[in-house]
């Protein structure tokens, strides 16, 4: 590559403009950035933001509609390995889309329907629990307040050209959810009811936090834009 940069000055003056300016500074020759900064920094997305039939999207679409009949399963079954297998493969698609996105170019598409899919599968498999009287109704509903709160939150930052993407907790309350469905529609802890319930709380308590978090972020950041 570096000995065909040096016979096309396009080619170099096209390198050197997605170079960062830090390396540049130290006075490298661009044609030899190769050396330097990593090749797949070079390398196109595969969608742009107004992409639709991304392969993240057709990951997300299948999660939606494999949900429906799985959280049929947790209703009238419960716990069994049947749902157990489905549930780690659905879950496990939630972080499949999130990479496949981040590496061929996230979309506008997959930044609304992967919200959507998520909130299905969780609070859907929560509210299958309790019709089966598996888990209590309060702290499923103090979830979904949550989860519908922020997103309406979300919503009215947006209005106000400011974002905020979910942080490290966010991510944590997410595996804490997955993880209290788990412990009861698996088999050998389906009549641990304590621990059932322990989990539940936790997924509550991380799930409450997580908000107030993204609330308090979003103030500093609508402050923030308004005195700039």
């Amino acid at each position: 590559m570096n000995e065909a940069m040096a016979d096309d000055p396009n080619a170099a003056e096209t390198r050197e403009a997605n170079v960062p300016d830090s390396v540049l500074d130290e006075g490298v020759d661009p044609r030899s950035i190769d050396d330097i900064v990593p090749p797949i920094l070079a390398r196109p997305l595969r969608y742009g933001p107004g992409a639709l039939g991304t392969r993240a999207n057709v990951i997300t679409v299948s999660r939606l509609v494999l949900a429906i009949p799985l959280l049929i399963l947790i209703s009238n079954r419960g716990a069994s390995w049947l749902v157990t297998i489905g549930w780690v493969v659905l879950a496990a698609t939630d972080g499949l889309d999130g990479w496949v996105a981040r590496k061929d170019g996230t979309t506008r598409s997959g930044a609304f329907l992967d919200p959507i899919a998520d909130k299905m599968l969780v609070l859907g498999a929560f509210f299958a629990l309790v019709v089966r009287s598996a888990v209590p109704l309060f702290p499923v509903l103090l979830i979904a307040a949550r989860e519908f709160g922020i997103s309406g939150y979300r919503s009215w930052l947006a209005t106000n050209e400011v974002s905020v993407p979910a942080g490290p907790l966010g991510k944590v309350k997410t595996v804490a959810q997955l993880a209290s469905v788990f412990v009861c529609i698996f088999p050998p802890t389906d009549h641990l009811l304590g621990l059932q319930h322990a989990a539940l709380w936790v997924a509550v308590a991380l799930t409450v936090v997580s908000g107030v978090e993204i609330v308090v972020r979003g103030q500093r950041e609508l402050a923030t834009r308004r005195t700039a």
